[in-house]
Order: structure tokens, then C-alpha cells, then sequence
């Protein structure tokens, strides 16, 4: 009876330290959704900062492309390592992205559209813009830790990104003028 007592007791302690049976990654739909939507969109974005080597007159806007195509290029690599890990497909079906508050990529002729950095900056900030967006669904709805964190990095990088490219348009004009 005590050697029962003290096997079962042993085998308590190890299932409550998590040891036996490998710990399972805490993932819902919604963390998966988020990164196979934020796959392709990063993927366009590295695109349109690749435009940026013909439009941009600056350094400031060509050092902020090259930081944004390195930065967007090496998440991606994380964001496909994550999905792999967790056997989940890189896209969804193309249908799955409305029910998880996907937002449509930029529009292709708008990307063909970019003549100048103005066209440039202002294309950035509108997809700087939805990647805020995506990230705060996910960091609502998602239930990873890390990935729920780095929506929570995106969010705050990509306004600053955002609030960095409004200085480059020049002075706004005050509401009431």
C-alpha cells in the first residue's frame, strides 16, 4: 500500500513539473492565421522597399527600405520556422482570411504606381498600417506567447516606422487652417 502511495505520489510530481510527456505548444487558429496572413504580406512589403532603390532620394528613406527589407526578410524566416514547427501549412485557403480580420494585400497597380518617394512613403505608411492592424487582432485573439509578443513588437515598430515616414512628407498643415 505505501509503495502504491509513494508511485503514485512520484508520478504526480513529475506530471505537475511537466516532465514524462513533452510540453505542447500552446497555439490556436487564430496564431496560425496571423502568420500565414503576415507571411505574404511581409513578403510585398520586402517588395515595395525593393522599389525603393529607384524612387527613394534620400538616405534616410533608403537606410529605412534596407532596415525594412532585412527586418521584414528575417521574420519571415521566423514566422515560416514557427509554422513548420507546429506542422501547419505556410497559407491558409484563400477564403479563411476574412473570419480573422485579414486585410487585402496592397493593391498590385498601386505598387506599380510608386513614380517617387513621395508615391513610396505614403504606400509604406498605408502597409505599415495594416500590419498594426493584424497584429492587434492577434494580440487579442492569439494564445502563443511569443507570437502574441511579437505582434505586440510589430505593433509598436511599425508606428514608429509609420511616424518616422510622416517626416518625411514634410509639415502638415493644423486642422483648423
Amino acid at each position: 500500500m505505501e509503495a502504491r502511495l509513494i508511485a503514485a505520489l512520484a508520478a504526480a510530481l513529475l506530471l505537475a513539473a511537466g516532465c514524462g510527456e513533452p510540453p505542447q505548444e500552446q497555439v490556436n487558429a487564430d496564431d496560425v492565421m496571423f502568420l500565414q496572413m503576415m507571411i505574404p504580406h511581409h513578403k510585398q512589403g520586402i517588395e515595395i522597399v525593393r522599389l525603393a532603390g529607384g524612387r527613394a532620394t534620400t538616405a534616410e528613406m533608403k537606410t529605412l527600405a534596407a532596415a525594412i527589407e532585412r527586418t521584414q526578410s528575417a521574420e519571415v524566416a521566423m514566422m515560416t520556422r514557427w509554422l513548420t514547427e507546429w506542422d501547419q501549412p505556410l497559407t491558409a485557403p484563400s477564403d479563411a482570411h476574412a473570419g480573422h480580420g485579414g486585410l487585402p494585400e496592397t493593391d498590385r497597380e498601386r505598387v506599380a504606381a510608386v513614380r517617387n518617394e513621395r508615391d513610396l512613403v505614403n504606400l509604406l505608411i498605408a502597409h505599415q498600417d495594416d500590419a498594426i492592424q493584424m497584429a492587434r487582432v492577434e494580440v487579442y485573439n492569439g494564445l502563443n506567447p511569443q507570437v502574441k509578443e511579437w505582434a505586440r513588437q510589430v505593433e509598436r515598430s511599425r508606428d514608429a516606422q509609420i511616424d518616422q515616414m510622416l517626416t518625411f512628407l514634410g509639415p502638415h498643415p493644423s486642422p483648423s487652417a
